[in-house]
């Protein structure tokens, strides 16, 4: 086969002589996966984004494939909850390792196996060697469960942006001594990722995702994030992916919209069912103003995720950068 239609990547390691084969799974073509086990090859681990999960999740798995399938991740942000249900279906036997992380400092968190039934919305606690701190505008430390910006500490915390001395500022500051395990004798300065997320911290010690700072969406005097309306849309098992942003609205503030594809074997999107069933599960200030229909998979950013800022951008130049009405 060539790259393109079944991409690998083959390493061996000398100390061990065990082979370790790396599947570029091309997001536009999630099927190729199920081809994976009949290659002859024997997958014991799988890591992905989420809107590639939320593709994966809608296909036929082989039967065989949590007799060595170990374990699956995700990186790239937080796993829809509905993805998540679906996956561990396909998969009884196999561990789900949910993770966070961010791009200025690898991965930042991360929750046990045994933690996935229990609390299955959550991040996880920060990785061995790092610090993932809540904090208030001010700078001081949330108290549990109550949302604030998760700010990342430790030796995976990088340097700054390449040639971007404005960005690096924006997101790479100096931690206060005395917050978390920064002592105050420690003289040195210490840079901290501030990663622009809300999150909360349960009293367990657990974090929650709540949303992007600069996607959230303020409607009707409510702050709503996107992943809230996208987790609901998910639930409803009739989007395949969808994507919620804020566009101006002169009585509202800003009005929700949503674009979607149809769920894997559907020929539409059924807008009208979907928001009903939105209507019924949703508080009024969270149904969805409008619901564009798009053929998938929806684009994606460099990083992978769904591009909100593009199909944002797209919705105003439809509407000819009007809001909405």
């Amino acid at each position: 086969r060539t790259r393109s239609d079944f991409p690998w990547v083959r390493k061996r390691s000398a100390s061990t002589n065990a082979t370790l084969r790396y599947f570029l799974i091309n997001p536009s073509n999630p099927k190729i996966a199920s081809q994976i086990p009949a290659a002859g090859s024997t997958v014991t681990g799988l890591t992905a984004v989420p809107p590639l999960y939320i593709q994966l999740a809608q296909l036929n798995w082989p039967e065989t494939v949590t007799e060595h399938l170990r374990y699956f991740a995700n990186t790239g942000g937080r796993m829809p909850l509905e993805t998540l249900k679906t996956l561990r279906g396909h998969l009884p036997r196999t561990q789900p390792f949910l993770m966070y992380g961010l791009t200025e400092a690898f991965r930042a968190t991360y929750l046990p196996p045994e933690q996935a039934d229990i609390r299955p919305d959550s991040i996880g606690k920060a990785i061995p060697d790092a610090e993932v701190l809540v904090l208030r505008e001010d700078g001081s430390e949330c108290a549990p469960d109550e949302p604030g910006e998760l700010v990342h500490r430790g030796a995976l915390v990088g340097q700054g942006y390449w040639n971007d001395a404005e960005k690096t500022a924006e997101r790479y500051k100096l931690l206060p001594a005395g917050i978390g395990g920064r002592q105050s004798g420690q003289m040195l300065p210490e840079y901290a990722v501030f990663s622009g997320d809300t999150v909360r911290r349960d009293a367990d010690g657990y974090l929650y995702f709540v949303g992007r700072r600069d996607e959230m969406m303020k409607t009707s005097g409510y702050r709503v994030s996107p992943t809230e309306v996208e987790e609901v849309l998910y639930a409803t098992k009739l989007v395949g992916e969808c994507v919620a942003f804020g566009v101006e609205h002169a009585v509202l503030g800003q009005a929700i919209q949503v674009i979607a594809t149809a769920p894997d074997g559907s020929a539409a999107l059924d807008v009208q069912a979907l928001l009903a069933q939105c209507r019924l599960h949703m508080p009024a200030y969270m149904v969805p103003h409008g619901i564009g229909a798009m053929c998938g998979p929806l684009p994606r950013n460099p990083n992978g995720k769904i591009d909100r800022k593009l199909l944002c951008a797209g919705w105003h130049e439809r509407h000819g950068g009007a809001g909405a009405a």
